[in-house]
């Protein structure tokens, strides 16, 4: 039995409603997936090579090479500024990395979850940050070479109040200096 005009009406808009949210959805993957590497977003170097290199490959000696090829973060216990055998993986690469690059500085910045007061984390952020500073030092890296800061609770990596967040918040970060 057919069906009455206006509702043959109401699936054929139901029909069209369909297709260009399909079309919609279709343009948005594709834009999604277009290249923004020759974007300008104002990181270029002296000789105008921006930090994510041509390609979407990491340029030699870069922060972005250092996140991508090494690791440019380590993370702690709870109330801890004792590395682990994790962590002194991470920076026993970091080390090697810069042994490669003699003139990249980097600032170790210490953090630390949101529990506590801020002036407690501030020192323990500073802990943290020392101790991935002296690490690299007693691997061969020039202390000159590093610089630490602190920032207790003040930038976490990852909001929220619950483990996962704070255990990805205490961390010490090599940041390569400008």
């Amino acid at each position: 039995m057919p069906l009455p005009a206006p509702i043959r009406q109401r699936f054929t808009k139901g029909e069209d409603m369909i297709k260009k949210f399909m079309c919609l959805m279709a343009a948005l993957v594709m834009v999604s997936a277009c290249d923004t590497t020759g974007v300008d977003d104002g990181s270029a170097d002296a000789n105008g090579a921006g930090a994510g290199g041509k390609m979407g490959v990491a340029r030699p000696g870069t922060q972005e090479d250092l996140v991508v090829n090494v690791g440019d973060r380590v993370f702690f216990g709870f109330d801890k500024a004792d590395l682990s055998a994790e962590a002194r993986a991470t920076l026993d690469r970091q080390s090697a990395w810069m042994k490669k690059y003699p003139s990249v500085s980097i600032t170790m910045e210490g953090h630390a979850d949101e529990r506590g007061t801020r002036e407690y984390n501030l020192a323990l952020g500073e802990r943290r940050a020392t101790a991935a500073k002296n690490y690299l030092v007693a691997s061969g890296v020039d202390a000159e070479r590093v610089k630490t800061v602190s920032y207790g609770k003040e930038r976490p990596a990852v909001l929220g109040s619950n483990e996962a967040a704070w255990a990805q918040n205490r961390r010490a970060v090599s940041v390569i200096a400008q």
